[in-house]
């Protein structure tokens, strides 16, 4: 069974910065693509971020493109998300989730298996 774990969410002024983790209990974590996503009040869930198996490889919505950064650890079979420069539209509901594929996917159906969420919370 799957599990996935968001922490470090919290509420931080615009401008501020937060860093999101991902705990993951899959086997074999380090075969699968790892993803962030968030979902806003009355929205859509959206892709924020994707990494490939190895780390080589990260794909970003162009709204978070030069603000966030996502890496991931496979010997902790952890996935992090840095955000930096806040905005009060970035305020949602963060998942992380593990792709059905090694790629960094870009669209919600590539993945099969999603942690609880963390909310982030930007004040202006």
């Amino acid at each position: 069974q799957v599990q996935l774990v968001e922490s470090g969410g919290g509420l931080v002024p615009a401008g501020g910065s937060l860093r999101l983790a991902c705990a993951a209990s899959r086997r074999a974590f380090s075969s699968y693509g790892m993803g962030w996503f968030r979902q806003a009040p009355g929205k859509e869930r959206e892709f924020v971020a994707a990494i490939n198996w190895s780390g080589s490889s990260t794909n970003y919505a162009d709204s978070v493109k030069g603000r966030f950064t996502i890496s991931r650890d496979n010997p902790k079979n952890m996935v992090y998300l840095q955000m930096n420069s806040l905005k009060p539209e970035d305020t949602a509901v963060y998942y992380c989730a593990t792709s059905t594929t090694q790629r960094a996917v870009t669209f919600r159906r590539g993945y099969e298996y999603w942690g609880q969420g963390t909310q982030v919370t930007v004040s202006s």
